[in-house]
């Protein structure tokens, strides 16, 4: 079976993205839909001594109300860049990986940036090489795939001749599951249980920035996702 996955491109996206991705033949980054002020697209979580801790990317919206996330604009009057750079400093100083993936990150975070679309790209591949995840990336802004939410989805698996659509949690609210089985094409839902890791700060925390793994645990973030991948597996042979 081809699987496809589409999902909206995120700020240090969490855990659960890259399982999304790890369990994918092809992956789109949906981004030519309405930009949700205060979500993920431009934000996330990072874990101090003081909790977790937003990182968030100030963009321009004065005046672009309903503006399409591959058109926001990063707001680059603030030292942004700089700021998550520290906070990340300070609460992984005692992170046995810190040096081994910060400076890339580093490197990438310091451009100059205009969309934000492609700043969330850009980190999202960073963070699938270090994951090992190699998977054909596509932006729907460019592929001229048009329609309702469902028509779109069904009209992206045909593109793809995929016959299978990976799916969140948040999409049971409005997925038309039988139209998509009329058209032969299998819905399966994520259902992605948060694995637990060695975390510094106190008791463990799930769903940080998948950026508190990376730099934990280094290497072993690609374990755990083979992990769930095992457990899902022993479930599915045991029903």
């Amino acid at each position: 079976m081809t699987t496809l996955v589409v999902l909206q491109p995120s700020y240090l996206p969490w855990l659960g993205f890259f399982d999304q991705v790890k369990r994918s033949d092809v992956f789109v980054f949906y981004d030519d839909v309405q930009f949700d002020k205060n979500g993920w697209r431009n934000r996330n979580r990072v874990k101090t001594a003081r909790g977790p801790v937003w990182l968030t990317v100030p963009v321009r919206h004065t005046g672009r109300a309903g503006q399409r996330i591959d058109q926001v604009e990063v707001d680059a009057r603030a030292p942004w860049a700089r700021k998550h750079l520290r906070t990340m400093r300070e609460a992984y100083a005692q992170a046995s990986f810190l040096d081994r993936y910060l400076p890339e990150l580093a490197d990438l975070l310091e451009r100059e940036w205009t969309l934000l679309v492609e700043l969330d790209i850009a980190l999202s591949r960073l963070m699938c090489a270090w994951f090992g995840l190699e998977r054909p990336m596509y932006r729907s802004s460019q592929l001229d795939i048009g329609g309702s939410r469902n028509e779109r989805l069904l009209a992206l698996c045909r593109h793809f001749a995929a016959d299978r659509y990976l799916s969140g949690e948040s999409a049971r609210e409005y997925l038309d599951v039988g139209r998509f089985n009329d058209a032969g094409v299998a819905v399966e839902w994520q259902d992605f249980a948060h694995p637990h890791y060695p975390q510094l700060h106190g008791a463990f925390v799930p769903f940080m920035s998948a950026i508190d793994c990376v730099l934990n645990v280094g290497e072993g973030c690609g374990a755990l996702l083979e992990a769930r991948a095992g457990a899902r597996s022993a479930a599915m042979i045991e029903e």
